[in-house]
């Protein structure tokens, strides 16, 4: 992942393990899948990497897009 600066700081925002309340790490959807697991719904996923600011605790999460 590329380095991140804050947009408020200015500074290098620092990478994040970010998870929900079942410990599990965030994914979105990014489209449908072909074949069988398109027809019954499933949608393809990519997880998201969270970064801090140290200065002001701005946090984002940026998609894996690659």
């Amino acid at each position: 992942m590329e380095e991140r600066r804050c947009p408020d700081c200015g500074v290098t925002m620092e990478r994040v393990s970010v998870r929900d309340g079942e410990g599990m790490k965030p994914s979105i959807a990014t489209g449908k899948r072909d074949g069988l697991l398109g027809k019954i719904g499933l949608q393809n996923t990519t997880k998201l990497q969270g970064v801090c600011c140290p200065e002001c605790g701005l946090v984002r999460l940026y998609a894996d897009v690659e």
